[in-house]
């Protein structure tokens, strides 16, 4: 008692200070005073709505008194602020408790597959014995571990690219929280979108924000999660992959470098890689059956990928990720010069200086002029401040890496562009943004 009654003493000085009145919560938790760390717990989040330790601070102590419609409310809060994998432990044990028990499962479910130290053995029995999510139920390898994550972000953490969000919306998004209006019309959730244009623009990203967006589990599947020196064993791995995706749907896989798994056959010698571009044709033509499962391809070079890929049904739609406009690279070069020594900074000079970057471009400048700065910071012996002019001169010593790619992409708009697939690549070479 006497810790509580000195953070009570401290709170007294300074009742605004979360940090104290969190830790008096967690001493009454302690003592099994759940009214006094719930009174706690409200009074905090009334000064720091969002804070995450209030928030699973508060949806313990609701759990802890049987409060299970307050404990639903609490967690339904604390996953709009962000994942949490006790949050969703607590939210499935609230919801098993009011006897929601098919929501139960799937939320215990969504909480193994992003932590899979959640396990919960009596509460996954309680739930009809489920399993961990996304594990397959006959596997040759039982160290097998669940790839798929839970991503953190959203659309609202990529800037820009309005065009290639407002495209996966209308196919993913809008579907899923929109289902009766898209069934009537015969649309469903699901299918192939190939992302392409130059590297370091940000598809990688797009990805993982779309995952997060509609809050369903991402999958970045990689060249060494299927490719296999024996025979047969690739195109085993990559229809296990999307049984798992199936199983865990709503889901969205992504392909990194698909050109890897999907380059054209006629470019190929061996039979090997066909028999998995085969396989992959076949996987994505099983998707149409399979709603809920969004596969997201990215690649540089979509002039070498099979054009069987490219029919209604597989990677239906191709959509162009540009170098980032100057919206986009305003909030670029914000984001990589945060918590760094600045003096006065003109963010549109800079987003104007580098039309064409991409965004590792702009972090590459940022790099340049830090190194400038601690260089002269190391002769000076003060903090040197970086501005507007060393940061636009480190610019300029920078070759945009997009340069050779779009020399390369003129050759195929001017050559190869005959049923109009590279008509954006031209748009954009002929405006710029």
């Amino acid at each position: 008692m006497e810790e509580i009654r000195a953070l009570q003493q401290a709170l007294g000085v300074s009742p605004e200070n979360v940090h104290i009145r969190m830790l008096l919560a967690g001493k009454l938790m302690e003592r099994e005073m759940f009214q006094q760390a719930e009174a706690q717990y409200r009074t905090g989040l009334k000064i720091s709505p969002d804070e995450r330790e209030l928030l699973i601070g508060l949806s313990r102590c609701y759990a802890a008194q049987g409060k299970h419609s307050a404990t639903l409310e609490a967690t339904a809060y604390l996953l709009e602020v962000g994942p949490c994998g006790e949050g969703m432990i607590l939210r499935a044990r609230a919801m098993a408790a009011l006897g929601r028990i098919d929501d139960a499962r799937d939320v215990y479910l969504d909480a193994v597959a992003y932590d899979s130290t959640l396990v919960d053995e009596q509460l996954a029995d309680l739930l009809g014995g489920v399993r961990q999510a996304g594990t397959p139920e006959n596997t040759d390898d039982p160290e097998a571990i669940d790839a798929f994550e839970r991503p953190s972000i959203d659309f609202a953490a990529v800037g820009g690219m309005d065009e290639v969000k407002e495209a996966i919306n209308m196919r993913i998004v809008h579907p899923l929280r929109n289902r009766e209006l898209f069934e009537a019309y015969g649309k469903r959730m699901g299918g192939g979108v190939l992302l392409y244009g130059p590297p370091g623009c940000g598809k990688t990203l797009l990805a993982r924000a779309t995952a997060g967006e509609i809050r369903s589990r991402f999958y970045s599947v990689g060249l060494h999660d299927i490719l296999d020196m024996w025979i047969g064993n690739s195109e085993k791995h990559l229809h296990g992959v999307f049984e798992q995706a199936r199983r865990c749907a709503p889901c969205v896989l992504f392909f990194d470098e698909v050109d890897a798994l999907a380059a054209s056959r006629a470019d190929l010698r061996h039979s090997g890689g066909r028999n998995v571009i085969n396989q992959f044709l076949s996987e994505m033509d099983g998707l149409s059956s399979n709603e809920g499962v969004l596969v997201l391809a990215a690649t540089n070079t979509p002039w070498y990928i099979d054009s069987a890929f490219r029919r209604p049904g597989r990677f239906d739609r191709m959509i162009f990720v540009p170098p980032p406009d100057k919206p986009a690279r305003i909030e670029i070069w914000r984001l990589h010069l945060e918590n760094k020594p600045t003096g006065k900074i003109d963010l549109d000079k800079l987003a104007g200086q580098t039309k064409g970057f991409s965004g590792a471009d702009i972090r590459a400048a940022v790099d340049l002029a830090v190194e400038d700065a601690l260089a002269r910071a190391m002769k000076t012996g003060r903090r040197e401040l970086l501005e507007t002019r060393s940061l636009a001169a480190a610019a300029g010593r920078i070759v945009p890496s997009t340069t050779e790619w779009f020399a390369t992409a003129r050759n195929y708009v001017t050559y190869a562009n005959e049923g109009g697939a590279y008509d954006d690549i031209a748009n954009y070479l002929r405006g710029g943004r």
